[in-house]
């Protein structure tokens, strides 16, 4: 059967009788038939099942990820708790650290005495005004002393091995003439917490 056939086929088609119909013609409409069904079928049902299974489904793999991360915290909630304990702990000696106001003097004392004691002559240590930073209070101590190299070295030392937290920084050191008359400019800077 040609086109042209098949074309005259379909115009003389008795919708009335449908069983006399050639085979071919059958099978197109049949064909057709089963296409608008699924088209419909899809549409009408299965489209919006189908987005919310997708969202339903991405949906389920962040939660997955929610789960996964608190089921990790929750196994490990002892270790977390022991952590934290070890942590207050640890910052509460770093406060402890931290001069207060009224313990300035002492700190200044402290200094000085290591000065002193490593034979160093002081021939001036200033406070600075107070710098401000996000969670501490900076206190710069501007000291400048004289005396020999082992000195020196030895005073850097002292300051580094006392209780309270004291940072040396911007260090200078210019020579008399010998090794034993150095004169050092040296910025001390403690720090206190910012209480509120």
């Amino acid at each position: 059967m040609d086109v042209k056939q098949f074309v005259d086929t379909l115009n003389n088609l008795d919708f009335e009788n449908i069983g006399s119909w050639p085979a071919s013609v059958k099978a197109l409409f049949w064909a057709l038939a089963m296409v608008l069904a699924g088209w419909g079928v899809y549409q009408f049902m299965l489209a919006d099942s189908l987005v919310a299974l997708d969202e339903a489904r991405a949906k389920e793999g962040e939660l997955m990820k929610v789960y996964e991360s608190k089921a990790f915290q929750a196994a490990n909630l002892d270790r977390y708790k022991a952590q934290m304990e070890e942590m207050e702990t640890t910052f509460g000696a770093l406060l402890r650290q931290l001069p207060k106001d009224a313990e300035v003097p002492g700190l200044l004392e402290d200094i000085t005495h290591t000065g002193l004691s490593a034979g160093l002559e002081f021939q001036s240590i200033t406070l600075a005004p107070e710098q401000t930073r996000e969670f501490y209070i900076e206190l710069p101590i501007n000291i400048t002393v004289r005396g020999g190299y082992h000195a020196l070295g030895a005073f850097v030392s002292g300051v580094a091995a006392l209780p309270r937290i004291v940072t040396l920084h911007d260090f200078s050191i210019k020579s008399g003439g010998t090794t034993n008359d150095l004169t050092m400019n040296i910025v001390a800077k403690t720090y206190r917490y910012k209480e509120d």
